[in-house]
């Protein structure tokens, strides 16, 4: 079963490519992916890496968090599930 992992304090050069080939020296990476802006197109300093199984996940926990990667100390650690959103109503001021 795979599992996914939150990798923060990325620096804005690293991109999606690189956080896989990183994150590959631990295991099987399924997605690597740098989360950017939707407006300017610039990483937001953090991205997601789904790794094949549990065990690499947790290999790669151990061997990565507090490494440096791009002249920045990265965080990593297991990813919680999104929280859901509360309905923000219609346009034009309806509810």
């Amino acid at each position: 079963m795979n599992k996914k992992l939150y990798v923060g304090n990325l620096s804005y050069d690293t991109t999606s490519a690189g956080l896989e080939a990183y994150f590959g020296q631990a295991g099987e990476v399924e997605e690597a992916v740098v989360v950017q802006d939707r407006d300017s197109g610039r990483s937001r300093g953090f991205g997601f890496v789904t790794m094949a199984t549990e065990e690499a996940a947790a290999a790669a926990i151990q061997q990565f968090n507090g490494t440096n990667l791009d002249n920045r100390t990265i965080k990593v650690n297991e990813a919680n599930p999104p929280r859901p959103r509360e309905p923000r109503g219609g346009g034009f001021g309806r509810w």
